[in-house]
C-alpha cells in the first residue's frame, strides 16, 4: 500500500466513522465530515496533506499524488 491508497483509506474511514456517529450520537458529527471534505479539496489544490506526512513518516511508500 503507498500513501496515495492510505490516504483515501483514511478518509473514507473518516467520513463513515462521522456519519454514524452523527446518526448515533450527536449531529455534530457533521462537523468532521465537513473537515475531512474540505482537508481532502485543499490537498488537491495544494499537494498539502498532514495525513499523507504521518503515513510517509511511517514508512509508506510515496504514490503518484503524495511524494
Amino acid at each position: 500500500m503507498n500513501v496515495d491508497r492510505a490516504v483515501l483509506s483514511f478518509a473514507g474511514v473518516m467520513v463513515l466513522a462521522s456519519v454514524a456517529l452523527t446518526l448515533w450520537v450527536s449531529p455534530w458529527f457533521l462537523l468532521l465530515t465537513g473537515f475531512v471534505g474540505l482537508n481532502l479539496l485543499q490537498a488537491a489544490f495544494t499537494g498539502f496533506c498532514p495525513a499523507a506526512m504521518l503515513f510517509r513518516k511511517l514508512g509508506m511508500a510515496p504514490g503518484c499524488a503524495f511524494k
